[in-house]
């Protein structure tokens, strides 16, 4: 008797990076270093942030004595944001972009991005996600509409929930009390369809 196997899944661990506004002149040159490196360019969006778009990306900072700083420099003019992938690219892309600080970068990584095109600690040229779970939260900012595989099980699934799902339906199950329409399930059904979670939330100025 023959035993069939489910086929292998493959999975390929993708990262964000960004090419922040005051390199945006160089991006052919940025991204064909990153292919010459090995990483595969999935998806591509060049946009503009507001500063409140900025403060959420960088919610982590809130607090430290840079952060207005930072959000005035990542809404100061557009970005170009990248889905790369690769076998283990969250590392490899930290790696190919050196130490935070452009400065230290080229002293001790001269041939880091950040060390080749950025200016100071703030101002380093380029974004890239820390670990594999900013890298999850990161792309799903910029690109809503991103299906990452595998699917989130675990703590990631409740994170997931908390952020896009549970909001919506209590939002939707709110303004379904209020309406008090004849057909409330084809009503709830239509206001979630329309106010889906995954639907781009930013304001983009994409560049054709």
């Amino acid at each position: 008797m023959e035993v069939l196997m489910p086929e292998p899944q493959i999975y390929v661990e993708r990262t964000l990076a960004i090419i922040k506004p005051d390199i945006i002149g160089k991006e052919e040159e940025i991204e064909d270093l990153i292919l010459r490196s090995g990483f595969h360019i999935l998806q591509k969006r060049k946009l503009q942030l507001s500063p409140e778009q900025c403060s959420n990306f960088y919610a982590d900072q809130f607090g430290k004595m840079f952060f207005p700083n930072l959000t005035a420099y990542m809404s100061s003019g557009p970005i170009v944001a990248m889905v790369l992938a690769r076998n283990c690219a969250v590392s490899y892309w930290k790696e190919l972009l050196g130490p935070s600080n452009s400065l230290r970068a080229r002293i001790t990584h001269p041939h880091s991005l950040r060390a080749l095109y950025g200016t100071d600690e703030l101002r380093n040229g380029l974004h890239g996600s820390l670990s594999i779970s900013s890298a999850e939260k990161e792309i799903r900012f910029i690109f809503p509409e991103a299906i990452l595989e595998p699917v989130p099980t675990g703590q990631r699934a409740r994170d997931y929930l908390n952020l896009y799902v549970k909001p919506t339906l209590l939002a939707g199950l709110t303004a379904l009390c209020k309406e008090k329409p004849a057909d409330p399930m084809i009503w709830l059904a239509d206001w979630l369809i329309e106010h889906n979670p995954n639907k781009p939330k930013l304001q983009y100025r994409i560049s054709q």
